[in-house]
C-alpha cells in the first residue's frame, strides 16, 4: 500500500496539469465573451479570448511541468547521493 500511496504523490502534480489548461483557456474564452456581449462586437471577443488562453495556459503548463521535471531530478540526485 505504502508504494502506491507514494506514486500517487509523485503523479498528483502532473495530473493538473490538463485541468489547468483547460481552465486558463475557458476562464479567458468566458472573459471575452463577456466583453462581446457589453461591447456588441461578436465575436472579436470571444477568439481573442480564447487565443490569449490558450497562449498563457501553454506557456504556463510548459513552465510548470519543467519546475516539475528539475525538481524531479534534484530528488532523483539526492536520493542517489544516500
Amino acid at each position: 500500500m505504502q508504494s502506491s500511496q507514494s506514486a500517487m504523490q509523485q503523479v498528483a502534480p502532473y495530473l493538473t496539469l490538463g485541468v489547468q489548461l483547460a481552465a486558463t483557456v475557458v476562464a479567458c474564452g468566458a472573459l471575452g465573451w463577456w466583453i462581446d456581449t457589453m461591447a456588441v462586437s461578436e465575436p472579436i471577443g470571444l477568439v481573442s479570448g480564447v487565443a490569449l488562453g490558450s497562449v498563457v495556459g501553454l506557456v504556463q503548463f510548459i513552465r510548470t511541468v519543467l519546475r516539475l521535471t528539475r525538481r524531479d531530478k534534484e530528488a532523483s540526485k539526492m536520493k542517489q547521493e544516500r
